[in-house]
């Protein structure tokens, strides 16, 4: 279990991210078209995972924004966008913000991502909902970064990310 914050009071996870150097777990994620997102389907690329709690605040909405950005600029990687937004939600976020170089997964339906990832807040005004997180995964499916940001309301190290891919 993990401790963060949300405004400045204690939040605590589920768990806690897998370590950088171990394997990363297997899951399945709902893609906007309602069909499934499964990690078999990835391997060989290298991924991007921004997970945060929705798209209807400004912070999520930023690191998806900035994430997009950064994305077009890296080769063989995925930047997947997950919430437990719904998946109509996610897409008309996207469409409506131009967002092409992002995959918007949700967790709504896929309960084993959060036990896995240990990112679901279990308390405090945003229980239930993912913790904001990015957990970078290489092409052989070994976690090379992550970070449980810990302050819900601050946006991740996006310079820490860039610079991780650029080692591989």
């Amino acid at each position: 279990m993990a401790k963060i914050t949300f405004k400045g009071s204690p939040v605590s996870t589920n768990g806690d991210l897998p370590k950088v150097g171990s394997k990363a777990p297997c899951f399945n994620l709902v893609k906007s078209d309602l069909s499934e997102l499964n990690c078999c389907d990835l391997k060989g690329k290298r991924l991007v995972l921004n997970i945060f709690p929705s798209l209807d605040t400004s912070v999520c909405a930023t690191s998806v924004r900035k994430f997009n950005e950064l994305a077009s600029k890296m080769d063989n990687t995925l930047v997947i966008a997950v919430s437990k937004d719904l998946p109509f939600a996610q897409s008309r976020f996207c469409t409506t913000e131009g967002i092409e170089n992002v995959i918007p997964a949700s967790a709504f339906r896929a309960t084993n991502f959060s036990q896995l990832y240990g990112v679901e807040m279990i308390n405090g005004p945003l229980a239930g909902l993912l913790a904001r997180a990015v957990v970078v995964i290489d092409e052989d499916f070994n976690i090379i970064y992550e970070e449980l940001v810990p302050e819900i309301a601050q946006e991740p190290d996006y310079d820490a990310v860039i610079e991780v891919l650029k080692k591989k």
